[in-house]
């Protein structure tokens, strides 16, 4: 009965010991229940956040592929607008770059001599346009650059003579030896009333000195004028006959007859080359750096060798009347300048065209040349000759 008891009695310990027990044991397992049931929601949530942010990754993308396409679309059509633009700006560039080309020429026939002039004077070229040769032009641009100028020159006065009115080689010679320290129109004035008196060497050498310094006053240094004239022609009767002679080295021994002179006769008398190195002449091709001597002989010799010896006669022409006419010794007038883009020296003087104009001589400006009896080419280029000494 003890037994059974104390078993009775056990049996309800044991009993509340086994309930103990299990809840013990079981309470492990339903963590791990819960935290199984928890995995599956975690890795649930996990996954839904991965998938959220992937999702908003991939709409991101999908929006700025748009704004990229947008944003390429738009750079090129703004690129293709400045193209636009920038081609619309040079069209009308270009076309007035065109109109101006085509409109350049007209500055060239602007004359400046007389209407029934065969010659015009071109206008003279804006300053921007004046191409200064360099400082180390060589030989070759230098020789094109000169010729160049002679031609411009040419076409200038196509009519350039001598501007002594002669009818003999010793009407010639007489007259240059003159028109020392004086103008070819003073001479030109004075010499119809010696020729009249005296016309052949014959005459003049046995002449009575005081009479012949009377009728040369008007020239300025008329005694020393008196002597050589008198003197170089005795020297022509009794040398050579009483007849200019054709040679240089016969020229140059008449007394008052020098390299000069002997050119001006040689080439206007005889038809033989020669350059007249007078003062017109020196100071312009040192303008236009032709040469930097101020010799006349080394300056004859500079300029020789850049033109061929059949253009020397002809080219001194050129220059002196174009030192006459335009390019003064004190006031060129540039802007009347028909080679102004080939002169080195050009803005010395008066640049603004309607200003230079009024600074022409002679037949440019609308005066009378120098010659009582010029040639008719003169006369038929609009030139008109001089008034006779004591006219006005």
């Amino acid at each position: 009965m003890r037994k059974t008891a104390a078993s009775a009695e056990t049996t309800p310990a044991a009993k509340r010991a086994a309930p103990a027990k299990k809840a013990t044991k079981a309470a492990p397992a339903k963590k791990t229940t819960k935290a199984a049931k928890k995995t599956p929601a975690v890795k649930q949530a996990t996954a839904a956040q991965e998938a959220s942010a992937a999702g908003k990754k991939t709409t991101a993308a999908a929006k700025k592929a748009p704004a990229a396409k947008k944003t390429t679309a738009a750079a090129r059509k703004a690129s293709t607008a400045k193209k636009t633009t920038a081609a619309a700006k040079q069209a009308p560039a270009a076309k007035k770059s065109t109109a101006a080309v085509k409109k350049a020429p007209a500055a060239k026939k602007v004359a400046v001599a007389p209407k029934k002039a065969t010659a015009r004077v071109k206008a003279a070229a804006p300053a921007r346009t004046v191409v200064h040769p360099p400082g180390d032009e060589s030989r070759t641009a230098l020789v094109r650059r000169a010729r160049r100028i002679d031609r411009e020159l040419a076409e200038v006065y196509p009519y350039a003579h001598p501007e002594l009115d002669f009818d003999n080689p010793f009407q010639l010679v007489v007259a240059t030896v003159l028109s020392a320290q004086t103008t070819d129109l003073r001479v030109n004035q004075t010499t119809p009333a010696l020729f009249a008196k005296y016309p052949t060497p014959e005459d003049l050498a046995a002449a009575n000195p005081e009479e012949v310094e009377e009728i040369l006053r008007p020239t300025g240094f008329f005694r020393a004028k008196t002597k050589s004239v008198i003197g170089l022609s005795k020297a022509l009767v009794e040398e050579f006959g009483g007849e200019v002679p054709g040679r240089l080295e016969d020229l140059v021994k008449l007394p008052g007859v020098g390299r000069k002179t002997a050119f001006v006769v040689l080439g206007n008398a005889f038809g033989r080359p020669g350059i007249t190195v007078d003062t017109h002449f020196q100071r312009l091709v040192r303008r236009w750096r032709w040469t930097a001597e101020t010799d006349p002989d080394k300056i004859e010799a500079d300029v020789g060798a850049l033109f061929p010896k059949s253009d020397w006669t002809d080219l001194s022409h050129h220059v002196i009347w174009h030192g006459r006419r335009i390019c003064h010794a004190r006031k060129p007038a540039c802007g009347a300048c028909p080679i102004a883009p080939l002169c080195p020296a050009y803005g010395e003087g008066e640049t603004d065209p309607e200003k230079a104009k009024k600074l022409l001589k002679y037949e440019k400006g609308g005066f009378p040349g120098q010659r009582l009896r010029p040639p008719q080419a003169y006369l038929d280029a609009g030139g008109r000759p001089a008034p006779p000494l004591g006219a006005g």
